[in-house]
């Protein structure tokens, strides 16, 4: 029996499966499905401090609003790839009594974290600053320390940016997904989280840069302050979208339809099952779904032998490390069969 390419929360592909079990593999080379991502966080986190660190003396020296903004933008983002690691490893913990499906959850819970301290720390702080510049004027100086700081980050950033396009493309290629639309289905936050703020801190570092600019050649302070206030616009819907894809899995998200039909063609392939006529898949963690379904056995067995081969077959499903628990009933006669 074999599972075709698909993948296991909204993300990840599925791969070719042993004959006698119930397998699903990662396209994600380097050991865990995780250790990726916790790479990808770890860059980040090593970049942000030392961008935030340089912003925030330039912020200070300078008085830049703009740069202002991209200082607290920087440490808001430090604080972050902090909880991302708290989620990666609170969500690796294996299942116990209280959460037979084990902690892949946390990891939601601790991105949203993340998104909030974004939206809050970066985005709130950024607009309430330039709204202040713009009442009370504070004029910049030593313009080309701020262009030094800024072009360092993009630089730093980039690098960042790198190593999550890099994750998230190998992903999506597997999956026949173009890169943007595979961050906003993965069910890895972490990836998502990085790829996202990485993407807005480049972004964020352009507009920074105009403000600058445009307070030096024109001598007003406005321009930078309008740049602040574009920061924080920029973060407030990036955190937005952060906490509404975690709020969705926290919820409850149903796997990828090309999952299912994946999981669907390789339970019919199994030689004890003639039909399955329901199959719910619910991703319940980064690369991790549950398995609900009715099931028709092939013969006739009593019940306490069908029974025991459930139990058998719900095994063998959950022996995948992509799926957290699988429960199987028994099918109606009237029931059809599900089609992949």
């Amino acid at each position: 029996m074999s599972l075709p390419p698909s993948e296991t929360g909204p993300d990840e592909p599925v791969a070719a499966a042993a004959e006698e079990s119930f397998s699903v593999g990662f396209a994600i080379g380097g050991g865990s499905p995780g250790s990726d991502s916790f790479l990808t966080v770890a860059v980040a986190l090593g970049a942000n401090l030392v961008i935030a660190v340089a912003k925030t003396a330039a912020a200070l020296i300078t008085r830049s609003a703009s740069l202002t903004a991209e200082a607290a933008h920087s440490w808001a983002d430090t604080g972050n790839e902090v909880f991302l690691i708290v989620a990666n490893r609170r969500a690796a913990r294996p299942p116990d009594r209280g959460h037979p499906l084990g902690h892949g959850r946390e990891a939601y819970v601790w991105s949203l974290f993340a998104a909030v301290g974004l939206f809050v720390a970066g985005g709130a702080f950024s607009i309430t600053h330039g709204v202040g510049q713009l009442r009370s004027p504070t004029p910049a100086d030593d313009f080309l320390l701020g262009y030094a700081v800024l072009a360092l980050s993009f630089l730093l950033e980039g690098l960042s940016f790198r190593q999550s396009v890099r994750q998230a493309r190998a992903d999506a290629t597997v999956m026949e997904r173009d890169l943007i639309e595979h961050v906003l289905a993965t069910s890895d936050p972490a990836l998502r989280a990085v790829f996202a703020e990485d993407a807005a801190a480049l972004l964020g570092l352009l507009l920074a840069t105009a403000g600058l600019a445009a307070h030096q050649l024109t001598g007003s302070p406005m321009p930078d302050a309008i740049g602040s206030i574009l920061v924080g616009v920029l973060l407030v819907v990036v955190a937005a979208l952060l906490i509404n894809r975690n709020r969705r899995f926290l919820v409850g998200e149903e796997a990828d339809p090309r999952v299912r039909a994946a999981v669907l063609r390789s339970l019919l392939a199994m030689p004890e099952v003639d039909r399955v006529t329901y199959l719910r898949l619910e991703v319940v963690g980064p690369r991790m779904i549950s398995v609900v379904g009715d099931v028709d056995l092939a013969g006739d067995d009593i019940e306490s032998h069908v029974a025991v081969r459930l139990r058998a077959l719900e095994a063998r499903v959950s022996s995948s490390p992509a799926v957290a628990g699988t429960v199987l009933s028994l099918s109606a006669p009237d029931e059809p069969s599900l089609a992949p």
